[in-house]
Formats: C-alpha cells, structure tokens, sequence
C-alpha cells in the first residue's frame, strides 16, 4: 500500500478523526455519568436525612429516642441495605449509630464524626480505612421541643463505581470496533470517490505523440473530478493540435527543401567534373558537396521522423525472419569493424518472426550497429544479438567504446541532441539517428531503451512484438 497516496492519508485523517471524536465522546459520557451518579446519590442521601429528621426527629421529646432508633431500623434497615445512618444530639453523643453492613464494605465507627455546630446540609466523599468510599450527606435538624440534631446518612460509591467500570468497559470493546469499522467504511469511499482518478491515470499513462486523438476518461460526477477530466481532454487537444502543426511544418518543410538541394547537388557535381577549374575552386567545391550530402541526408531523415511520428510513413506490414535480418546485416557491415581493427560478433540463433517493415527494421539494426563500431575505438569488440523474451522479439547491440556519460542518457533520443558535438560533426553525425531508430520502434509498437557507463561501452536494447502464432519453442 502506498502511505503516501491521497486515498491512504485521507482514510488515516478520517479515522484519527473519528477516533479522536468518538474519545472525546466517551470522556464527555464517562464524566457526565459520574456527576450524574454523584449528584443523584447526594441528593439521595440527603432528602433521606430530611426525612428522618420530618418524620422521627420532629415530635422526639414525646415519641422518645428508643421510638426513632427503631423506626430507623425497621424503615431503612441499614445494614441489609448497605447504608451509613447516623444522629448525634447537640453535645456530640450518639443518638443512633447503624451496624456494620452485611456485605462488610465499611466500618461505621470509623466514620469520621461531622463537627456539631453545623448549620447548614453539606456533603463530602470519606474514605474509610479498610473499606470502601462513602457518600455522606449531612443535615441539621431542630426539632419541636426545640432539641438539635445533626443527621449524617451515607453510601457507598461501589454502585456508581460499578456503573462507571461498565461503561468504560463497553468503551474499550465497542470503540476499537466503532473505529475499525470507520476506517473499513472510510477506505471504501476514498476507493469509489478516488476510482475515476485511477482511471484517468491509466488512461493518461498510455497517451503519447502517436496516440494524441485518444482522451481521458470523463467521470459524470458533477465535481472536481469531472471538471479536471473536461480539462485535461482540452488541454490533450489543443497539443494535438500543436503537435499536428509542428510535424506537418517539418515534413512540409523537409519536402520542399528537397528539390532545391537535389538541383544544387546536380549543378556542383556538374561544374566539379570541369578540367579547366583551379586546384582550390575544385576543392571548395568538394566541400561544398559534401556539406550538400550531408544537409540532405538530414532534411531525409527528418521527412522521415515527421511522417513516422504522424503516422503517415508508408510501411508494409510483412511476416519475416529478425533472426536472419541481423545476421546478414552484420555480415554487410563486417567490413567496417574490420576497418577499425573491432571484433564485431553476431548471435542470432533459430527463427525469431516479426510483423512489419523489413526495411525500416534493418535501418534500425544499421543505426546501431554503425553508432556503436564509430565510437568504440581500435581493438575493440561489438555484440549483436537476436533472442525471445515475454513474448518480445529483442535486439541487443553492445559495445566496448567509450560509454554516454550518465546526464546525457535521458536526452539521447532527442532530435539534434549529440553527446560531442564536435567529435559527432566529424564523424558526419547529425543527432538525427537514434531519434529514427526510437521513432521506427514506436511505430511497430515496440521500444529501445540503453545502458552505458562512461568509458565502459553502451548496451541498446529493442524489443518488438512477435509476430502472431510465434512461440519461444518456434526458435
């Protein structure tokens, strides 16, 4: 999974933002309830102090202390209920005192004693030593005979507590899972939303010079996406429109440019065949030939780029043998290797059949089989070989020569790029011959890539597709 994707960081936002939502939810929940708790044992509490002091407390000189003690007992019965029940007269001594409860949670004698000039109801949570935490409420009565009391009733918090550890439990359990199955929802959206982008992508990724009429997927949206789509077509367009023009301009201009040079070429070898011309008239003229050779061979080649690139290049499609077209083509230029002193090598074993133009194909094993003995220097070696891989037919070219040096490499295929300008001048090189070999690749839906390292050789690699019907076993 790509961690850096637009699909991958929005469902990790979306998640950490639900997570964090849903915690602070949970806290909101858990801290709401324990007030809630809280308060409402309070005030539990406290309205049953009130009540002892309404009902038992208030005629006390006449129903006696024993009458309320029993009351209480009989009433709220303390200890089955696990309650805290406590009246003390105004000068501190114990009206009643509950029991210990039955579950032991407490120890009621040590309870703290609340201070006896009380005025007001108040309330505090006590911890007693050896036992649970208790809610006392506390509150002073008066009663008719015009006796005081303080009444103190208490609680323990185990219940709210008991709540709470259940609600944090469901948290713990039920969160995990609420987050999972955002992210899970989450990353099912981004997928269906983002889809369009990876066909656009797809899309985008086939479209070259030579398939400039094809266009992006537009997704019926109605949002950025469909927006971005309408104009990214456009944009495709008007470069197609661009690329029209430049190619028609450069085969327009290669063609017109033909003639004139065809009729300047005829003149000057005419006038280079007079006898009666000086010995320097007769060698500028020489120069000036060659140079017109060499110019028509460039406005050649790029007529031939134009119309390969625009797909207008008249190529017969016919079923041959890149095996033996290699092989006698190493043959034919074994000559100039032997000139420079080169091993040239060639391996071509067993049938390896093609579709397409056998003469545009042979120009491309003339390229680079003669790029690679010019620039390997005497004494050196040249590789060609012809085998079956995935279902390509490959051409491999390599050589011992002087290498290209690394920045160079990415430029290589350029129209005019030369890696020495002076050094490729003197060998009559134009930039024009790789560039005719990438657009002769393309054009039989193939591709050539290189390897090389500067002062260790070069390696060119074509591939083309097999010809239908042809296995590897067919070899």
């Amino acid at each position: 999974m790509n961690t850096r994707s637009i699909r991958f960081r929005l469902t990790v936002w979306y998640a950490g933002l639900v997570a964090g939502l849903l915690v602070l939810f949970g806290a909101s929940v858990y801290i709401g309830l324990s007030h809630y708790l809280e308060l409402t044992l309070k005030d539990s509490l406290t309205n049953e102090a009130q009540q002892i002091g309404e009902r038992l407390l208030v005629n006390v000189g006449v129903s006696g202390e024993e009458y309320v003690a029993d009351e209480i007992k009989e009433h709220l019965a303390p200890e089955l209920n696990g309650l805290f029940v406590r009246v003390t007269r105004a000068d501190g001594s114990t009206l009643y005192e509950s029991g210990s409860p039955k579950d032991g949670s407490f120890d009621p004698r040590k309870v703290s004693a609340a201070r006896i000039d009380s005025t007001q109801a108040s309330s505090r949570v006590e911890h007693v030593s050896g036992g649970a935490d208790l809610m006392i409420a506390i509150a002073p009565f008066t009663a008719l005979d015009g006796s005081r009391f303080l009444i103190a009733t208490g609680a323990p918090l185990k219940q709210s507590e008991s709540v709470l550890h259940g609600l944090l439990l469901t948290f713990a359990v039920g969160l995990p899972l609420v987050v999972a199955v955002a992210i899970a929802g989450g990353y099912v959206l981004m997928r269906r939303a983002l889809a369009p982008v990876g066909e656009i992508t797809r899309t985008a990724e086939q479209i070259t010079s030579r398939n400039l009429s094809e266009r992006l997927p537009e997704a019926k949206t109605g949002d950025e996406l469909e927006a971005l789509s309408i104009a990214l077509n456009r944009m495709i367009a008007r470069i197609e429109q661009s690329f029209t023009h430049v190619n028609r301009f450069s085969a327009d201009a290669s063609h017109e440019l033909r003639t004139p040079l065809t009729v300047l070429r005829g003149e000057l070898e005419a006038i280079a065949q007079r006898t009666d011309l000086p010995i320097d008239v007769r060698e500028t003229i020489g120069s000036t030939l060659e140079e017109t050779e060499r110019l028509s061979k460039i406005v050649e080649s790029l007529l031939a780029i134009s119309r390969l690139d625009a797909g207008e290049a008249l190529m017969s499609r016919e079923r041959f043998d890149l095996a033996e077209l290699v092989t006698s083509t190493a043959d034919q230029m074994r000559l100039l290797a032997e000139d420079k002193q080169i091993v040239l090598k060639c391996d071509a074993r067993g049938r390896v059949e093609v579709e397409g133009d056998q003469g545009r194909v042979k120009q491309v094993v003339v390229n680079l089989v003669d790029n690679a003995i010019k620039y390997t220097g005497e004494g050196g070696k040249v590789d060609v070989s012809v085998r079956v891989n995935n279902g390509n037919a490959v051409l491999q070219v390599s050589d011992s020569g002087v290498g290209i040096p690394s920045e160079a490499i990415a430029h290589l295929f350029e129209r005019f790029y030369r890696v020495d300008k002076a050094r490729s001048r003197k060998m009559g090189g134009a930039g024009l011959g790789l560039s005719i070999v990438k657009s002769i690749c393309t054009a039989h839906q193939g591709r050539v890539r290189v390897e090389s390292a500067e002062g260790k050789g070069s390696r060119f690699t074509v591939e083309l597709p097999l010809a239908t019907g042809h296995t590897e076993s067919s070899q």
